[in-house]
């Protein structure tokens, strides 16, 4: 499979553009033949005129890339290799939603073909990849894993935003469904991973080692957002008290904050699920989860009674929320905890105001029934910093009296202006 793909023998195909899939297909576009394959229409138009629908790639990330963009499943049969990178988000009961990844799944049956390669990217519970991907596969090309077509799992690394962790600088997780496969999908991957790979000694342990990397994060960033709270109470500054710990050399820095997106707010429940699935109660991983989602709330509550204490009508307050969406510098909303944090408000009866210089005001009124302001207002009673976008780095106090109201307060949750901040109220994680 390797040297078939190295001299153009063969095609590789990526399932899924977004995020983790783009990138991944442009990559290997550089080096071998590429089919990059999306069932979005609108999306695929906007790549075939180098444009990346996510806004991580700049055009620049398309030339000289042997990629054909398609929705075609003629052409995507062309394809020997198979890279699965679709999203695996929860419903609404925060149970795996795995209706993409099988979907994925029914599309590459459909245009298997023997000594076919598949290998799934999307993170899942350990055993989801062999006991719910690979019957669709087995079932609608009428061909068995191992025998007929190999099966391969690689978790993605991609970091949203990061321009220093790219696919290949990151060391590649690959496993395989025997021998053979193990050492093909390792030289593939390592066609555009320079860091290298580790070969798992399984599917299962692959998929395990991926969805305890965002779990670990979760439950760390769970126990900075508890200690924040706690630490509110005593009336001690959270940014300080780990600035005095960070000096231990082996004190690990992680920061209280909004937990969301499509990684670390999500990962953990596809763990907590297949473990209730086998009896037990994950009760560390669930705890964390439980705090993290709260965030939103608290953040909110909290501001709602530090503008209280100031004598303010609450149902006449007016709050700016800066940033909306899940992380720092990038356009993706999915998933962003900010949204807790107006709707909140909204229930205390808070008119909110939130602005973004990233965020799509389309696709948050379509996902959260709210829009971005056209321009930033005046007489604010709050200000609340949520996500610290390099845009905001400038800003300092002068900048907030203008607008803000008088006693107003700056809400600044991940610390940006710790220090900067002396005549206006100020108040953070």
């Amino acid at each position: 499979m390797y040297s078939d793909l190295i001299n153009k023998k063969a095609k590789l195909a990526v399932i899924g553009l977004g995020y983790v899939g783009l990138p991944i297909a442009l990559e290997f576009a550089k080096k071998i033949s590429v089919i990059g394959f999306d069932i979005n229409q609108k999306r695929v138009d906007m790549m075939k005129n180098q444009v990346d629908p996510s806004g991580e790639l700049d055009k620049a990330s398309f030339e000289n890339a042997d990629i054909e963009f398609t929705t075609s499943l003629d052409v995507l049969r062309e394809a020997k290799f198979f890279i699965v990178a679709v999203p695996t988000p929860i419903d609404e009961h925060k149970l795996p939603d795995l209706k993409p990844i099988l979907s994925a799944s029914k599309t590459i049956g459909h245009v298997l073909k023997q000594g076919d390669y598949v290998v799934f990217e999307s993170t899942v519970y350990p055993g989801c990849t062999e006991d719910d991907c690979v019957p669709v596969l087995e079932e609608l090309s009428g061909l068995s894993r191992v025998k007929d077509f190999k099966i391969g799992y690689s978790p993605e690394r991609i970091n949203p935003g990061d321009k220093e962790h790219t696919l290949a600088n990151i060391l590649k997780i690959v496993s395989g469904c025997d021998a053979e496969s193990l050492e093909e999908i390792s030289k593939v991957y390592q066609i555009v991973v320079k860091a290298g790979v580790h070969k798992a000694s399984s599917i299962k342990v692959a998929e395990a080692a991926k969805i305890i990397e965002n779990t670990q994060r979760d439950v760390n960033i769970s126990l900075m957002n508890e200690l924040s709270i706690i630490f509110n109470k005593m009336g001690i500054n959270t940014y300080e008290v780990l600035e005095a710990a960070g000096t231990k050399w082996n004190f690990l820095k992680f920061y209280p904050g909004l937990v969301g997106g499509h990684c670390i707010g999500v990962d953990p429940y596809y763990l907590t699920y297949k473990a209730a699935e086998l009896g037990y109660h994950a009760q560390v991983i669930n705890s964390g989860r439980y705090v993290n989602d709260s965030m939103g709330f608290y953040v909110a509550k909290q501001t709602v009674k530090k503008i209280a204490s100031k004598g303010k009508d609450i149902s006449r307050a007016r709050v700016l929320v800066m940033g909306a969406t899940f992380k720092e510098n990038v356009e993706d909303t999915r998933n962003s905890k900010v949204a807790d944090v107006v709707n909140e408000f909204k229930s205390y009866g808070v008119h909110v105001d939130v602005t973004d210089p990233r965020a799509s005001s389309e696709e948050l009124h379509h996902e959260y029934g709210f829009s971005l302001v056209p321009e930033i207002g005046k007489n604010y009673d709050a200000v609340v910093v949520a996500v610290n976008h390099k845009e905001y780095d400038g800003f300092d106090e002068s900048y907030f009296q203008t607008i803000l109201a008088t006693d107003g307060l700056v809400v600044d949750l991940k610390g940006l202006y710790r220090g900067k901040i002396k005549t206006l109220g100020y108040w953070s994680l």
